[in-house]
């Protein structure tokens, strides 16, 4: 088992999410990797963001430094395991990633919540659909005037 820190990065003027088509998966997925041994799981968020992304980690309002998610999945591709991953909601704006780690990802797309659930669940990570209505759910309750 591998605990992992997963962060969705959230456009909130848009609404658009980021994925990333993940080479070893062939998912797409939302940025993020292991956490080290001895590392915090928001250190590993801010370390992943800026190795994977380029930029710096900005904690969303709906949740702060926490996790809004957890999920346990088994991994496709070399090296089977399982993911015990913590999901993280990060606000960027889109404009600002110009770049992305290569060597990691095939490319980078930005979704509103509907275009994801649209998406085939064969092509997303098998947890993707329901993060992304939570979220849905977290943005209307902020509208109407809750956290």
């Amino acid at each position: 088992m591998h605990l992992v820190s997963y962060f969705v990065v959230l456009d909130d003027t848009t609404g658009r999410l980021l994925l990333v088509a993940h080479r070893k998966a062939g998912l797409w997925l939302p940025a993020g990797g292991h956490v080290e041994p001895e590392e915090d799981p928001w250190a590993a968020v801010v370390r992943e963001c800026r190795e994977e992304l380029g930029i710096r980690a900005t904690a969303s309002q709906i949740t702060g430094e926490l996790p809004f998610f957890l999920t346990v999945t088994e991994t496709r591709g070399p090296g089977v395991h399982t993911d015990v991953s913590l999901w993280y909601l990060l606000n960027a704006d889109a404009d600002t990633i110009t770049s992305y780690d290569r060597d990691e990802f095939d490319a980078i797309r930005w979704l509103t919540a509907e275009q994801v659930l649209e998406e085939p669940d064969a092509l997303l990570d098998p947890h993707m659909h329901r993060f992304t209505r939570k979220l849905q759910h977290a943005r209307a309750g902020r509208q109407c005037g809750g956290r």
